[in-house]
């Protein structure tokens, strides 16, 4: 996901889990005003790493979830909700003890 960061979008928060990720982004402008195309910049990060994970898996076929949902984040408090959603989903599905122990989880700053 931080491939792009600060080219077509800036990644404040994110985790990777088996099947699926959860981000908060925000995308960049392009030199005639308008931004980069969000479902683009997923569609090449789901594509690639789908391709880089099955092969080394030794298998093919469909990796992520196909489904996508976003919103955009309207104000600090929202921000705070999705942040904690996003620190704490690792836990709550049982993968670690604390959020700063799972390996995937990125936190920008």
């Amino acid at each position: 996901m931080l491939h792009w960061e600060n080219i077509k979008w800036v990644v404040y928060a994110a985790v990777v889990m088996s099947n699926h990720v959860h981000v908060i982004a925000q995308t960049l402008p392009l030199p005639d005003g308008s931004v980069f195309n969000l479902s683009q910049i997923i569609r090449s990060i789901k594509t690639y790493s789908a391709r880089q994970i099955n092969a080394l898996r030794g298998q093919q076929g469909a990796f992520w979830q196909d489904e996508r949902f976003d919103r955009i984040i309207r104000d600090e408090k929202e921000l705070r909700q999705k942040w904690e959603y996003i620190r704490h989903n690792p836990v709550e599905k049982g993968l670690c003890a604390t959020p700063e122990s799972y390996p995937w989880l990125y936190e920008k700053g």
